[in-house]
């Protein structure tokens, strides 16, 4: 699994061609969306979607999110609803999941949904998304592009450097613009936030009428799993090599500052506390401060606000305890 020849693409017809190509035999392609880079398989592959676990060490337990490229599309594998098409006309194409009941007899891989009843779906704003996906012509199943647990990658460089030799291309196209991955919501009936992400809690809550409760994270280990409803629930999660101190207000012997706001820092997320720039910059920023081999980065306090709330949720994954290794 190791000694793919990993190809890099150039964002264009014959790029998408080529990606497009790889999809239909079963391979995997890492593409750039909005909020991460996915590591994208035909969904109704079982073969392909097993890929994609074994090139990120993913446990199977946990779902995948299918990428599709309008929402006619969508509608052939999940039940739709009022809700869903109020949340649909409000945030897509963009960085929201939502994770509906899922129709029978779709075609796609049961490991896809990890066996559940549910389908976590999104239409992807970014361009290149979109083209690839129309190339495609299909459902592409696609986790963030990154070994399972270890920091998400906004550039092609952090697929490579994470996944060369495990899969057969990424579409280079720059720094994602959100820079975290999509806020999925359960909807079926009334909506649960099931992940914080690229939309703020707030526009949501402005959409559905009402106040919405948190996430809780889910622990497990590589020998026991509880439950999981959707992707993006597992408590240890986004983390770099080096250990992770939260609302540091001061400097400690072997730490580099990830700061925010008008603080001495050796990276700064938003000298003028922009949470968008913020998100933009996080999962970079970790890879390059993990880069310097450190013992901890230290992360200055970041308002649980807007954005914010998905950067901490981020944050608090990456210092959580990692699972134990099994044998």
């Amino acid at each position: 699994m190791d000694n793919l020849p990993t190809q890099t693409l150039v964002p264009d017809g014959a790029g998408y061609e080529t990606g497009a190509a790889i999809l239909a035999r079963g391979g995997l392609v890492a593409f750039p969306t909005e909020t991460v880079y996915g590591l994208g398989a035909d969904a109704r592959n079982d073969r392909a979607v097993a890929g994609i676990f074994a090139a990120k060490d993913r446990p199977r337990f946990n779902p995948l999110i299918v990428h599709v490229a309008d929402i006619n599309t969508a509608q052939t594998y999940v039940e739709w609803s009022d809700l869903a098409q109020r949340l649909a006309d409000a945030f897509w194409p963009g960085p929201l999941t939502m994770v509906l009941p899922r129709k029978p007899d779709t075609g796609l891989s049961a490991l896809v949904t990890a066996d559940l009843p549910t389908l976590a779906i999104r239409i992807p704003a970014d361009p290149v998304a979109q083209a690839l996906l129309r190339a495609f012509g299909g459902p592409v199943a696609a986790p963030s592009a990154n070994p399972s647990g270890r920091i998400s990658p906004t550039t092609a460089t952090h697929v490579i450097n994470g996944l060369a030799g495990r899969i057969d291309a990424v579409i280079d196209a720059g720094p994602c613009a959100v820079g975290v991955e999509s806020t999925i919501l359960g909807v079926s009936p009334d909506v649960q936030l099931l992940r914080v992400g690229g939309i703020a809690t707030e526009d949501i809550e402005a959409v559905v009428g009402h106040a919405l409760t948190l996430p809780e994270t889910t622990e497990t280990t590589d020998t026991h799993a509880a439950p999981l409803t959707s992707p993006g629930q597992m408590a240890s999660h986004y983390a770099p090599n080096a250990k992770i101190r939260l609302n540091a207000t001061d400097l400690r012997d072997g730490e580099l500052l990830l700061g925010f706001g008008d603080v001495d820092c050796a990276l700064n997320l938003s000298p003028t506390r922009d949470l968008t720039e913020a998100a933009a910059r996080l999962f970079d920023y970790l890879h390059r401060l993990d880069a310097r081999e450190i013992t901890v980065i230290a992360v200055s306090p970041i308002p649980e606000t807007g954005l914010g709330r998905a950067i901490n949720d981020r944050l608090r994954r990456a210092a959580a305890p990692r699972p134990k290794a099994t044998a």
